[in-house]
């Protein structure tokens, strides 16, 4: 069988994984000793209307550049303006064309919380994520053994970050709530395929308790799509490539969140 993009997305990160001989416990003690984190999960909840998490992303392994040129700061600063709860950016190099200072930079311009967007392979990535600033971190079940799961939650709980915990049926479901994930967000997008299936989304959302902020990935083109995730009961959606495609990202947040979707 032929390597998917995330065969050898991983395949990428487990080697970076495998050379880095830096030690995990003198970082956690780092890590341990910053301030507190904006609360990723927490602004994701209480909201009337959809709340979005709006992407910082400069490429698509699938779709090529996409806004190759874009400056972290001014976009983060958009976005927030447009009344995103919260941002993602990307940090992956080689497949995204993202960076560590991408967040940096995004963070520092607006009073958003945070996630990395990134393939979590290994301790150092989780702790990683909160040196550079980030408040929350992903982790994608389909990359992960049930026990690198457990370990990384419990290790990003444990130094202050939230964890998206990332699945696309139903026994990715039930390896996130093993681990207690309080914030679970279904990729629409295939991971073999890279093509969008609103249906799983919708047919998910059902299935994940009430306890956990739900949040639909991928393919999120318009208003018609955020109504229809909304009520198949979505707290939240995380929303790339259209915003960094639009000519106007923060009217198009507008567009996502406004009480007209609801009316």
């Amino acid at each position: 069988m032929a390597a998917t993009y995330l065969d050898r997305i991983l395949d990428h990160h487990r080697a970076r994984a495998a050379a880095d001989d830096r030690h995990v416990d003198d970082l956690v003690e780092i890590a341990s000793r910053l301030g507190p984190t904006r609360g990723f999960r927490a602004a994701l909840t209480g909201h009337p209307e959809l709340a979005v998490i709006a992407e910082i992303k400069r490429r698509s392994p699938s779709k090529g550049d996409l806004n190759i040129g874009l400056d972290p700061a001014v976009l983060a600063a958009t976005y927030e303006a447009g009344g995103a709860a919260c941002l993602s950016v990307l940090t992956d190099e080689a497949h995204f064309g993202g960076s560590v200072a991408d967040l940096e930079q995004a963070r520092d311009a607006c009073g958003l919380p945070v996630i990395r967007k990134d393939f979590t392979v290994c301790e150092l990535d989780v702790v990683d994520a909160r040196l550079m600033g980030a408040d929350a971190v992903l982790l994608i079940a389909a990359a992960l053994s049930d026990d690198e799961l457990r370990r990384f939650h419990d290790l990003a709980a444990g130094i202050g970050l939230d964890a998206l915990v990332e699945i696309h049926d139903e026994a990715e479901l039930e390896r996130a709530l093993a681990v207690d994930a309080a914030l679970i967000g279904v990729n629409q997008r295939d991971l073999v395929t890279f093509e969008v299936d609103q249906q799983r989304a919708v047919r998910m959302a059902g299935a994940i308790p009430t306890s956990a902020v739900k949040v639909a990935e991928s393919g999120v083109r318009g208003a018609a799509d955020a109504r229809a995730l909304r009520s198949a009961g979505y707290d939240a959606i995380l929303v790339g490539e259209t915003l960094v495609t639009s000519g106007d990202p923060a009217a198009t947040i507008a567009e996502l969140i406004g009480s007209d979707l609801f009316g």
